[in-house]
């Protein structure tokens, strides 16, 4: 799911609900098990060169392959390996707690290595933060710290 594809779809969804404007936050509680939400990732997750991955109950991930200009800065600047290409990574994980469900994203570039584990570098970007903040709105959510 191409981050920045992400922000139009999100504009779709949101653009008839009410424009409270919270702060941006990657966390979201949610009273029941936020079904249509992780339904929605997985489709989001459809276009060449992206995965999407159920990676247990509730864990969800959609990986895609970058364009050559940042594959090749992340291989230089974190020794990546050059024949397992990095992948942008955003991963939702959903966890059951005393008022319903908090969902949490993780956005990071996978920069796999000749050996050993891969080396993820977190993604920082308020715009992101922003979009998935109106994704979880749009979804029954309340943005969670």
């Amino acid at each position: 799911m191409r981050w920045v594809g992400l922000v139009p779809l999100i504009g779709l969804i949101v653009a008839c609900a009410p424009q409270d404007v919270p702060l941006p936050s990657r966390s979201a509680q949610f009273e029941n098990y936020p079904e249509r939400l992780f339904k929605t990732f997985e489709i989001g997750c459809a276009g060449p060169g992206e995965q999407f991955q159920q990676l247990g109950n509730r864990v969800f991930e959609c990986s895609e392959l970058l364009p050559p200009d940042t594959t090749a800065y992340l291989i230089l600047n974190y020794d990546g390996y050059p024949q397992d290409l990095p992948t942008s990574v955003m991963r939702l994980t959903s966890t059951k707690n005393s008022t319903g469900y908090r969902v949490d994203a993780d956005l990071y570039f996978d920069v796999p290595q000749r050996t050993g584990p891969a080396v993820q570098v977190p993604v920082e970007s308020e715009t992101l933060d922003k979009a998935l903040t109106a994704l979880y709105q749009a979804m029954g959510g309340s943005p969670a710290i």
